[in-house]
């Protein structure tokens, strides 16, 4: 028998894959259990979903019972996709969070204003991309318990002060601390090498006296820190660009879900991997809905509005797609 699932249910299970916290979880699961139709075919999930929720309350109290233990460099991962800040002291880390997100770091004048990592959502036209800031780089490496936080991220984007003369030295610092742990490779040209992990460049305060001749003359001696986006807090130079850049990097599609008979869901859009198939995206919004699905229709760029598909078709950016089971 057909799911069925309403638009109320998918809006909490997008609610319920984006949560960070137990009790966001907890409250999603409940507001799943409480949506999803009440009839024969969908026994199994509400099942499952009781499961996760009795799990997920397990789990919370366990971890309040242990206490300590706790790895505060993890940062679970959110929207889009999750990008790891990287520079020295004084880069302009937290000010470029501060100023695309609603995130609650601490901007100062002085170096080591971070300690831990502080994640912020840096909006996207209609999604959001989760910006990290780290503690700062030194010559002496990385901060003990960041390289996790670094592999675990989608991208690294190395931050350079563009106000300071040492521009230079600030990249060659933080690629030699990332060489050292495994996340740039040889390759490049440059001496450093290239990066292992998708990397961007990102010159902070480029509104600065002297900010275009240190990226000018940044960019003649290494040619090879590509991409690069210039950026100002304060004018809010580079902030669009910044923000397309690291949607391409993430090499992600948007799609959209349509029930039959009804306008599509244009408000939250699916975020799978490029290359993605109807099957794919069944499989994300619910395994059921994947083992019981049949066909498919789809609206987007290059095909007839409710175009017939099969479970095989590739998803292209923006496709709006109807399941049928």
């Amino acid at each position: 028998m057909p799911a069925n699932l309403t638009p109320d249910y998918l809006k909490a299970e997008r609610a319920f894959r984006q949560a960070k916290t137990a009790p966001e979880k907890i409250a999603a699961l409940e507001e799943m259990l409480a949506t999803i139709p009440k009839h024969k075919g969908t026994e199994k999930m509400q099942a499952d979903i009781k499961h996760r929720i009795a799990k997920t309350r397990a789990a919370a109290t366990q971890a309040r019972g242990k206490g300590g233990g706790v790895d505060i460099f993890f940062v679970e991962k959110q929207g889009a996709g999750q990008v790891a800040l990287v520079g020295t002291p004084n880069a302009g880390k937290s000010s470029l969070v501060a100023a695309v997100s609603h995130a609650k770091v601490k901007v100062a004048p002085y170096p080591y204003a971070t300690h831990a990592p502080v994640p912020g959502m840096m909006p996207f036209e209609d999604i959001q991309i989760q910006l990290v800031d780290l503690p700062p780089v030194s010559v002496e490496g990385l901060v003990p318990g960041m390289t996790g936080t670094l592999r675990n991220a989608d991208i690294l984007m190395i931050c350079l002060d563009l106000s300071a003369d040492d521009v230079l030295e600030q990249a060659e610092v933080c690629l030699r601390a990332l060489e050292a742990k495994g996340l740039v490779r040889e390759g490049r040209e440059a001496p450093e090498g290239a990066v292992a992990k998708r990397t961007v460049f990102v010159g902070t305060k480029a509104d600065a006296p002297g900010a275009k001749d240190n990226l000018e003359a940044l960019r003649g001696l290494r040619a090879d820190l590509e991409p690069f986006v210039a950026t100002s807090t304060e004018t809010r130079e580079g902030l669009e660009d910044l923000g397309k850049r690291l949607f391409a990097m993430l090499d992600v599609v948007r799609v959209y879900s349509k029930e039959p008979g009804k306008p599509a869901d244009l408000r939250q859009p699916f975020i799978v991997p490029r290359g993605s198939t109807v099957m794919d995206l069944a499989e994300t919004i619910h395994r059921e809905l994947a083992q019981h699905l049949k066909r498919a229709r789809i609206w987007g760029g290059g095909k007839y509005d409710g175009q017939a598909v099969q479970r095989d078709h590739v998803l292209a950016d923006k496709d709006v797609i109807e399941l049928h089971v």
